[in-house]
């Protein structure tokens, strides 16, 4: 089998799995020969090729036999940085199995592949993670462990693995020889579990008691499975207390993760928790633009019409990735059409992505926003106090209820401390009132219906 044809199978390989994998366990590897009947591929780590191995081994062998029929098994050489072509600087033994890393610097590559595409320079900053991303370039300037650990918690799509990602590649390129170690909780459970079936657990120890900078994503994953907890703890305050930097993602507050023991809980809230906020539009608008500045070298003949990225960052609001994901279609549209996409062809276009990202908003949100921003109580927003200092916000949130959810106004009024419809229907034309000739009233709406459609 030839590299062409290697490519070739990975085409075929791609259409058989999903994006993600194909892209951190497949398209890494690199070709290397043919030697009796094995074909054997470079990688970079004995673990991440045992990973492939169990994983996609028999789909990999399944789809080279149709170019190579004799072929009965396939290899993994482990060597120092699998994107050096066919580099003769190997580990002491191979193994059946396989690992993903990206070309980058020359650098000591870290247990799971980073996406190049994840640096600093290209993390588009606004107020949601303004301070997510000045924690994260603090930590990547490699100096002494002040927040430690740094855990970055939010959403799917809000940029954790990105600013992960560009502290790894950030603190390499400062120092080639710092031993980062950046994987998912999974894979850290998956290590330790091959770790105790190999009656290895002193060597899966050692390996990860000696890391300069460990990085964990998705710790919540480990939450319930006892063993993993164990082991994740120790390892924790072993490199804690060698001043070794940590940094935790999660999808959220490690108070709030269920199933997680109280000690590791304590240990996550020591160092510096960070909440990434949902999106609002101008952040969703400047990821599209720059983006689409990317983008321009590749399409260099497409035209995106005024107003149409406006549009898109104001409906897709809940996913990043889903926005990044329909501004790629779009580009690939227009490039196809030939011609240049207007509000209404990208409505076409885009309009499966626009039906799923309609986000229901519930009257409890409402209410929970309202009393944060006026920094009042549920129950004084509740309530029967007619003073202003409540009145005012529970007017507003009744507004908010009337106008961007579907229940009715005897409904909005129980949930308001059982006031009948009359009530709801007075404070609404009340604010409706307040909007024109109130600055501040009509400046407190807009913020808290951003923050809602965000």
């Amino acid at each position: 089998m030839t590299s062409d044809q290697w490519e070739k199978v990975k085409l075929e390989i791609m259409n058989d799995t999903s994006r993600a994998n194909f892209k951190n366990w497949i398209e890494p590897l690199k070709f290397r020969e043919v030697e009796e009947d094995v074909a054997i591929f470079n990688v970079s780590t004995s673990f991440l090729g045992e990973y492939v191995s169990n994983n996609f081994g028999d789909l990999i062998l399944r789809k080279i036999k149709g170019f190579e029929p004799k072929l009965k098994r396939i290899n993994f050489k482990v060597v120092s940085n699998v994107w050096e072509e066919h580099s003769e600087k190997t580990s002491k033994s191979d193994v059946s199995a396989e690992a993903p890393s990206h070309k980058t610097q020359k650098a000591r590559p870290v247990s799971n592949p980073l996406d190049e595409s994840f640096t600093f320079d290209r993390f588009v900053v606004g107020k949601p993670n303004e301070l997510a991303y000045a924690a994260a370039r603090r930590v990547s300037e490699g100096g002494p462990a002040i927040f430690n650990p740094l855990f970055l918690y939010g959403g799917v799509g809000l940029g954790k693995t990105h600013l992960m990602h560009a502290i790894a590649w950030e603190l390499i390129s400062r120092k080639e020889d710092r031993n980062v170690v950046y994987l998912s909780a999974e894979q850290f459970m998956y290590r330790f579990v091959q770790a105790l079936r190999g009656d290895s657990v002193m060597d899966f120890k050692e390996t990860f008691r000696s890391v300069d900078v460990l990085m964990v994503d998705d710790v919540q994953f480990i939450a319930g499975k006892d063993s993993t907890q164990d082991e994740f703890f120790y390892t924790f305050n072993s490199l804690v207390a060698n001043s070794k930097q940590i940094i935790i993602s999660a999808d959220r507050d490690p108070g709030e993760i269920e199933n997680l023991e109280d000690r590791i809980k304590s240990r996550l809230q020591y160092g510096l928790v960070v909440d990434l906020h949902p999106t609002d539009f101008e952040l969703r608008l400047g990821i599209l633009q720059s983006k689409a500045d990317q983008k321009a070298a590749e399409y260099p003949n497409v035209r995106i019409a005024d107003g149409v990225f406006e549009f898109m960052a104001h409906r897709i609001s809940t996913n990043v990735r889903v926005l990044e994901g329909a501004l790629t279609r779009l580009y690939a549209f227009a490039s196809l059409v030939g011609r240049e996409v207007n509000l209404d062809l990208a409505k076409d276009c885009l309009a499966d992505i626009l039906r799923r990202s309609e986000r229901k908003i519930s009257i409890e949100e409402i209410q929970r926003l309202v009393v944060d921003y006026y920094n009042i109580s549920i129950s004084n927003l509740i309530g029967p106090s007619r003073e202003r200092i409540y009145a005012r916000p529970r007017q507003i949130a009744m507004y908010l209820c009337k106008q961007l959810t579907s229940r009715s106004m005897p409904e909005i009024g129980r949930r308001f401390g059982g006031r009948d419809h009359t009530t709801v229907l007075h404070g609404v034309r009340r604010i409706e009132a307040l909007r024109i000739n109130d600055a501040q009233v009509a400046e407190d709406l807009e913020i808290l219906r951003r923050s809602l459609e965000g």
